[in-house]
């Protein structure tokens, strides 16, 4: 069984957060857009799954970014600040595409602990 531990390369942690935050959140994005087809977009129902959902995101991300653990933790936090910002930058103007701004924030993330050393 692939775990977490199972490979020693440098590149692993951020290869596992890319997919395991990837399978995290779209599985439920599906569940979502089967069961909620029959919803009105604008209904209240509506509004507050998406605000559940975007928190629920949002706090994931800071406690990832302000509170790491395993390898993760080891980048400066600057480093793993300016990752996140650069990322949202890149979907912003990149045709906010999604795929986009994780590429984006995983390339200025490994990066930068290349630089660093």
């Amino acid at each position: 069984m692939l775990a977490y531990q199972s490979i020693e390369a440098w590149w692993w942690p951020y290869v596992f957060i890319a997919v395991a935050g990837w399978l995290a959140t779209d599985m439920w994005r599906w569940l979502g857009v089967l069961a909620g087809n029959r919803l009105k977009e604008d209904s209240a129902s509506m509004v507050w799954v998406r605000s559940v959902a975007t928190a629920l995101v949002a706090a994931v991300i800071a406690k990832l970014i302000l509170y790491p653990s395993g390898d993760l933790a080891q980048a400066p936090l600057l480093l793993r600040i300016g990752s996140a910002a650069a990322g949202f930058a890149a979907f912003i103007f990149l045709g906010k595409r999604t795929w986009v701004g994780i590429l984006a924030a995983i390339a200025c993330l490994v990066g930068g602990q290349i630089v660093l050393g």
